[in-house]
């Protein structure tokens, strides 16, 4: 989990594997906007980018190791562009695992009293 500055900062850079069915989960004190890179970055990741709701609003599959151009967390026209997470996995495991937008998931760090399927 990524859940401070330096720690989302970090990220999986430096990384040389991922094992399928792990990632890191970065976490933000409030939704924003956010973007991302694969700066320093030596293996493919799905980024699985996730509203305040706990719904994913947008999969970036694939994204480019070493590739520093710009990922945006919200597809152009997206009226609600602001996230509150964004799941990182080994790249193709969104599309194994089926991880669409529209999907819906729970976390006890989603504010509970707006989340789409609470905790408890």
């Amino acid at each position: 989990m990524a859940d401070d500055q330096e720690e989302r900062a970090r990220g999986l850079m430096f990384r040389r594997d991922l094992q399928p069915d792990t990632g890191m989960l970065f976490i933000y004190e409030t939704p924003q906007r956010v973007a991302f890179w694969m700066r320093n970055t030596p293996i493919p990741l799905d980024m699985i980018f996730i509203d305040a709701r706990g719904r994913v609003r947008h999969v970036h599959p694939m994204a480019r190791p070493l590739d520093e151009t710009s990922i945006p967390g919200a597809t152009p026209g997206d009226p609600s562009p602001e996230r509150l997470m964004v799941l990182e996995v080994p790249g193709g495991d969104a599309a194994r695992l089926g991880i669409t937008p529209g999907m819906v998931l729970a976390h006890p760090r989603l504010p509970q009293s707006m989340a789409e399927r609470p905790c408890g």
